[in-house]
């Protein structure tokens, strides 16, 4: 059932971005994904562990951060091909790599341009090991247009570190 849901969202985010409402037509007012929308999204990758869900949302800034950490990766498999290389386990997205049972978006805090999003993890046997990382939006303008795209640029773990950093030091030991 899950995959279903994730299917129908895929489907719909590259359908419908952007879109315009019947009532919004008549004045040209485009109407884009709220952050709280990419934060639902964002949880539905890591659910059903599908990075496709949000290749198409992410900032330019993010998306090189992840193709040069795979150059790095693709090069250093190639010199230890018998060893797992850095980013074996995939890309770091959340702080925790086990799979949790639910991922929900919390707190949503909002300004001009940024977003934080709190993407919490939970457990339904062990209700200690739940935690929240924090999504970081950038807005994206549209020219000519008041409005913009959110997009996911980096996530915040609990312990102060975020993605883009550990795209960069999971290669600083080799």
């Amino acid at each position: 059932m899950r995959h279903l849901a994730l299917a129908a969202l895929l489907a719909a985010t590259f359908t419908a971005l952007p879109a315009y409402a019947d009532d919004n037509e008549a004045s040209g007012q485009m109407v884009v994904l709220k952050a709280s929308q990419i934060g639902q999204i964002f949880c539905l990758s890591r659910l059903g562990n599908d990075e496709a869900v949000i290749e198409g949302i992410l900032t330019d800034d993010l998306k090189q951060a992840i193709k040069t950490a795979e150059d790095k990766n693709d090069a250093w498999a190639k010199k230890n091909p018998d060893e797992k290389p850095p980013l074996g386990d995939g890309l770091g997205w959340q702080s925790q790599p086990d799979y949790a049972d639910t991922c929900d978006i919390g707190l949503v805090t909002l300004s001009k341009t940024d977003a934080k999003i709190e993407i919490k993890y939970t457990y339904k046997d062990y209700p200690d090991g739940n935690y929240a990382d924090t999504l970081i939006l950038k807005k994206v303008p549209i020219d000519g247009m008041d409005v913009g795209y959110w997009r996911i640029d980096d996530v915040i773990f609990p312990d102060g570190t975020d993605m883009k950093a550990s795209l960069v030091s999971a290669f600083d030991t080799y």
